[in-house]
């Protein structure tokens, strides 16, 4: 049997990490922990594992305590972009949540001419008003007691236009895992100072933050911190080596379709909508697919790419 080549073995690596980041929908919705604790759980996770690596430590040491700060203030929006993509979750459900997440490339082909000093592209203008008739349709096709989470994961979608357009500006100034580190422990820290305020500003997403999870939850957590993030954090590093921004944009775009497709299969949610929701699904994935054809193609940023992807590898 003829062994693949490295291109080939790059496109099954990534498909496979845009197939986990997937499930990162399906699992804030099997969690039973409100939106705060569980994202809360999630970074910490995350960042205890990070601080085991010297290479952390090393590439903090590297950093100006001007771009500590900088990194910093990105993952505070890093974790509202979490809080709200999993109050998403919690207020409507998982393929409504996916489904405004892909309004990230609408949001970021918009703002990412202001925030990270590139070339406003006209073409992009467009893509953005094309996608407004699929959002009327996915409000149109969920109950009413969804919109909130409609709103809320819209909301969610622009955090990431915004973090990872930041991200994109400052990505050749630190080590990406340890830029992930950094941005989760600050983000974690924000959420520890909003938990007291969360009852009166939201308290759909309150939630006790030093309560232990229950062992199917930490068990659910740990599948989220490890599985869902680290490990196609650490793969998706090595596959992106060998693909070019076109290819691994238009997997990254998979994510909200695996994610619908999982909650299909795994969660039932297809009795809760109608088919308004998926014919709104249709135009805006359409939309988010088009826009890789809009950029030039050109060799892969590493840490670009992990930067504008879910936030999930926010390096």
């Amino acid at each position: 049997m003829k062994p693949l080549s490295d291109h080939a073995r790059a496109q099954w690596q990534i498909h496979f990490c845009v197939l986990l980041w997937g499930f990162t929908a399906i699992l804030g919705k099997l969690i039973t922990l409100p939106a705060l604790p569980l994202v809360w759980w999630r970074m910490l996770i995350v960042v205890a594992v990070l601080a085991l690596l010297p290479r952390v430590w090393r590439g903090l040491r590297a950093m100006s305590s001007r771009l500590v700060l900088a990194y910093a203030g990105i993952g505070v929006l890093v974790a509202l972009h979490w809080l709200t993509f999993y109050g998403s979750i919690k207020l409507a459900n998982a393929s409504v949540a996916a489904t405004c997440i892909a309004l990230a490339t609408v949001f970021t082909a918009l703002l990412e001419p202001w925030l990270a000093r590139s070339r406003f592209a006209r073409s992009e203008l467009l893509l953005g008003i094309a996608v407004l008739p699929g959002v009327a349709l996915v409000v149109g096709g969920v109950p009413d007691d969804m919109h909130l989470g409609v709103a809320v994961g819209a909301l969610s979608a622009l955090f990431v236009a915004i973090f990872g357009s930041l991200n994109k500006r400052l990505v050749e100034h630190g080590d990406a895992l340890t830029v992930t580190a950094l941005e989760l422990g600050a983000g974690a820290l924000a959420l520890t100072a909003l938990a007291p305020l969360m009852p009166w500003v939201f308290p759909q997403f309150a939630g006790s933050l030093f309560e232990i999870p229950s062992p199917r939850d930490t068990a659910w957590l740990l599948a989220l911190a490890l599985g869902c993030t680290l490990l196609p954090f650490a793969l998706s590093l090595v596959a992106l080596r060998h693909m070019s921004a076109f290819a691994a944009q238009l997997a990254v775009n998979l994510e909200p379709v695996y994610a619908i497709v999982l909650a299909i299969l795994l969660l039932g949610e297809q009795r809760e909508l109608t088919p308004l929701f998926y014919a709104g699904v249709v135009v805006i994935l359409g939309a988010v697919f088009v826009h890789p054809l809009l950029k030039p193609r050109r060799r892969i940023d590493i840490d670009e790419t992990l930067a504008t992807s879910e936030a999930k590898h926010v390096g």
